[in-house]
């Protein structure tokens, strides 16, 4: 716990360098928008219990907050299936972004950011009824997590793109539903 408050510290310290490398004269829009993904997880982050990749479902919804940075509330699900055992894990939190896109001078057609997220995951698991096995062999992180993210997205129009997202525990793809631009 501590590395990743650690690692958020430095990405946050990141973000204010960024933002103040940048003119604030932007008139670019990042917020009011509705981020829908699939991805992969299982092996790092609040995923790592899982000891395998899995399908993993993401949403979220970007607000502006001021020029190049957005805060999106999020809701993560996945499941865990093996033998006996059977888990649904829900993350959920909210996503401070920062967009690099005029300290990279980055063409209008793609926005890059790093970001960070804090949470919890609500986890429900069960035991098969017939199980008499070491029910103590999923080690579950606790509920509370600290992320990190840095990704891209690429703008078809006004409304609509696709996003990759790297983070600790997920790699997710995935359609952005602009509102405004």
């Amino acid at each position: 716990m501590k590395k990743k408050i650690i690692i958020l510290f430095f990405l946050l310290s990141a973000i204010i360098l960024g933002i103040s490398a940048q003119q604030s004269n932007s008139t670019e829009k990042y917020g009011k928008t509705l981020n829908l993904g699939i991805g992969v997880g299982g092996n790092y982050g609040y995923y790592g219990h899982v000891g395998h990749l899995t399908p993993v479902f993401v949403a979220n919804f970007e607000f502006d907050i001021v020029d190049h940075l957005t805060l999106a509330p999020f809701v993560t699900i996945y499941t865990n299936n093996d033998d006996n055992y059977h888990e649904i894990v829900i993350p959920t939190g909210v996503k401070c972004t920062y967009y690099f896109d005029k300290l990279l001078k980055a063409n209008p057609d793609w926005d890059f950011y790093l970001a960070g997220s804090i949470g919890f995951a609500i986890i429900t698991s069960k035991w098969d009824d017939d199980y008499h096995g070491n029910k103590d062999y999923y080690d579950k992180p606790g509920s509370f997590f600290v992320d990190m993210h840095a990704g891209a997205e690429y703008h078809f129009s006004n409304q609509l793109g696709v996003f990759a997202d790297l983070s600790l525990g997920v790699l997710s793809t995935g359609l952005a539903i602009h509102f405004t631009k």
